[in-house]
């Protein structure tokens, strides 16, 4: 019920034209899973991800924000769908969606730890991007291309980054997951009880 992940694929820049959007997406549409994540990779087109998920069905929850993180930086004020500060209030949220058998999943975004690094990172992002559209670099080739370019660009600095992040969100996740499976429980409790 619970996954985690460093950062959920999405909608590229200019995918409104090629059409490029992650499989991530559709799956999230159409099964029933918390994605833990710090958001979307920041090289991705995030307005439009954040639309194509709500088209989908797929709230965001915002873990301690009510902004959409980018990945590494802690965002520029995209809103998600609703706040949660604890992990119980999501897992509420998880068992709501479960109950109404909505089928699709949600995506439970956490604001990355700080880093000194944010605007290094941005800057090789942006050149990377640059480069990758001068190569005419696209398609599934783009993400491992900058990936391995920004980590060349930033010295490592933007694996380092990442490691932390992922776990992060792993905590989180493991939060979330026990608060989860303590509902799921307490909800098998009452139901044994009432029928005796």
């Amino acid at each position: 019920r619970v996954f985690c992940t460093g950062g959920i694929g999405g909608v590229h820049r200019g995918g409104h034209i090629s059409l490029d959007v992650s499989a991530d997406l559709e799956e999230l549409g159409r099964t029933p899973v918390a994605v833990v994540c710090a958001g979307a990779k920041s090289i991705l087109d995030l307005p439009r991800t954040l639309e194509v998920l709500e088209t989908k069905g797929v709230p965001v929850v915002g873990y301690r924000t009510s902004s959409f993180p980018e990945f590494y930086s802690r965002g520029r004020g995209l809103p998600v769908s609703c706040r949660c500060d604890t992990p119980e209030e999501v897992a509420r949220i998880l068992r709501a969606q479960s109950d109404l058998a909505l089928g699709s999943g949600a995506v439970i975004a956490v604001q990355p730890p700080l880093s000194d690094e944010v605007v290094r990172i941005e800057r090789a992002t942006a050149q990377a991007l640059e480069e990758a559209e001068a190569q005419g670099i696209a398609g599934r080739n783009i993400t491992p291309f900058l990936l391995a370019r920004i980590s060349e660009l930033t010295d490592g600095i933007s694996l380092q980054a990442n490691i932390t992040l992922a776990l992060n969100n792993a905590e989180t996740a493991g939060a979330v997951a026990a608060a989860y499976a303590r509902l799921e429980a307490a909800g098998r409790s009452s139901t044994h009880t009432s029928r005796l």
